[in-house]
């Protein structure tokens, strides 16, 4: 009975927040999409891949808002005082949920380790490819258009109709560096795809050509020559091939921390890891040399023997000494600074493999602790619905967010480890549901207005007697 209670609210909550994050990132990318003229298939796998993207972050809200929901639902129809008349406790009442909340852990973890990696491979590869693809073919009045490679095209007046244009200008750019030599202009116009939508079909009437050529060889001086002409009709035919989805190599994206399950993650980092101890050690021997008192000591080629070399300012006196002591001082300071930035960026890729390993075990982990903040709270509030429950879900989701967020911006600038910064927002909020848990169960007046009035009541009048104390007669 209880999971059948419990069954209902998260399926439908889930289906929810999950909708609400899908459209969100559909807002967010929805400029690149406008225009481009993309197929209604690949649309939808954009939005299904980046839906199911969400899965991991959504279900934690889902169980926290279903389970506030459910309990709630069970205290606010009086289902929760005969089972605890009946000597059942809170923990005897939630057993069920807590094996099928720990399911949905195991299910979230196995979702991230196994199934994101390869959706985001996808979703990734797909969403670069769709960024890059040039818009399709709108003419506006007056505005050039140069998604066509090679050509920039305007038009005056365009008929919606039947697809009439006048005033056609266009420039002919397909050979590098020609700019604007080559020049078509056309009275009238008309504009239709081919039967295999590779070209377009471009019918120009009563035009005429211009074609500023290169200066012919032997002639010296003079300006370079013109080619004019006209013609009454004459069909272009436009190559669109560049306008289509071209769809890049997934294998070129696959080495992205994104995509890796845990064992990868551990071995990319370990590589990592490994390279950049190897890139310290060849900076360090480099800036060591640089300077000439810690300078390794080299072989004399004729005696075999190790001895000093030269200092690197023998032989040179005065003004010269100084100047060259400078340049090579800043070029050691420069070498400093690109090293320190160099490494700093290697930390910070390494940082975010890190953080990709923990999540996936955090947001599992998540999914328990919201549980037990979600159930003892509806059994405390009473409330069942969309009202009360989702403003407490939204409160702590929103804590829960917030925390996350700054320690894993903390993690990524180095201030903190990746252990245990991911796991700051788990470990805050778990002290509240355990505390929730044991309010629940002892059946503590915490949300009990008549209680906390009943408090006031007496301390009120503990403060009434102490300001008015009794008179001895």
């Amino acid at each position: 009975m209880i999971i059948g209670a419990y069954w209902g609210p998260f399926v439908i909550t889930f289906l929810i927040v999950l909708f609400i994050f899908s459209m969100q990132w559909l807002w967010k990318w929805v400029d690149e999409f406008m225009g481009k003229g993309l197929p209604w298939d690949v649309l939808i796998e954009l939005i299904i891949y980046a839906t199911c993207g969400f899965i991991p972050l959504v279900l934690p809200l889902a169980v926290l808002l279903s389970s506030i929901m459910t309990m709630g639902g069970l205290g606010e129809h009086s289902e929760l005082t005969p089972m605890r008349s009946a000597g059942l406790g809170l923990g005897k009442i939630i057993r069920p949920l807590v094996v099928f909340t720990l399911l949905i852990a195991g299910f979230s973890f196995f979702f991230s380790n196994n199934l994101l990696p390869v959706i985001n491979l996808k979703s990734q590869s797909l969403l670069w490819d769709v960024t890059k693809k040039k818009p399709a073919i709108t003419l506006k009045a007056g505005v050039f258009f140069n998604g066509i490679d090679g050509f920039s095209m305007r038009v005056g007046e365009k008929n919606e109709t039947d697809g009439t244009l006048r005033d056609v200008l266009i420039y002919d750019h397909r050979e590098a560096f020609q700019a604007n030599r080559t020049v078509v202009r056309a009275k009238r116009g008309n504009m239709q795809r081919s039967l295999d939508g590779q070209y377009m079909l471009l019918t120009l009437e009563d035009g005429v050509f211009y074609d500023e050529r290169d200066r012919m060889p032997g002639i010296q001086g003079g300006s370079e020559p013109l080619v004019r002409g006209s013609f009454k009709q004459e069909l272009f035919r436009l190559d669109l091939s560049g306008l289509g989805l071209q769809r890049t190599d997934e294998d070129l994206f696959k080495d992205h921390y994104k995509m890796l399950t845990l064992g990868q993650l551990d071995h990319t980092e370990d590589s990592l890891q490994a390279k950049v101890n190897e890139r310290k050690a060849t900076q360090e021997h480099y800036l060591r040399n640089a300077l000439w008192v810690t300078r390794d000591s080299v072989k004399t080629p004729t005696l075999g023997t190790t001895a000093a070399a030269s200092p690197p300012l023998s032989g040179v006196s005065g003004r010269g000494t100084y100047e060259m002591a400078q340049t090579m001082l800043r070029s050691n300071l420069e070498f400093v600074e690109r090293s320190l930035q160099e490494r700093n960026d290697r930390t910070r890729m390494i940082a975010k493999f890190r953080i990709e390993w923990h999540r996936k075990l955090m947001l599992a982990f998540a999914c328990v602790v919201f549980f037990l903040i979600g159930a003892p709270l509806g059994a405390i509030i009473r409330k069942g619905g969309m009202g009360l429950p989702t403003v407490f879900a939204i409160i702590f989701f929103l804590i829960f967010h917030v925390i996350s967020f700054s320690t894993e911006k903390l993690v990524v600038a180095g201030e903190i480890g990746a252990w245990p910064g991911m796991w700051i927002s788990t470990f805050v909020l778990l002290p509240v549901g355990l505390w929730l848990l044991w309010t629940a169960a002892t059946d503590s007046p915490l949300l009990d207005r008549d209680a906390y009035y009943r408090g006031w009541s007496r301390l009120r009048r503990l403060f009434i007697r102490n300001a008015h104390p009794p008179t001895v007669q």
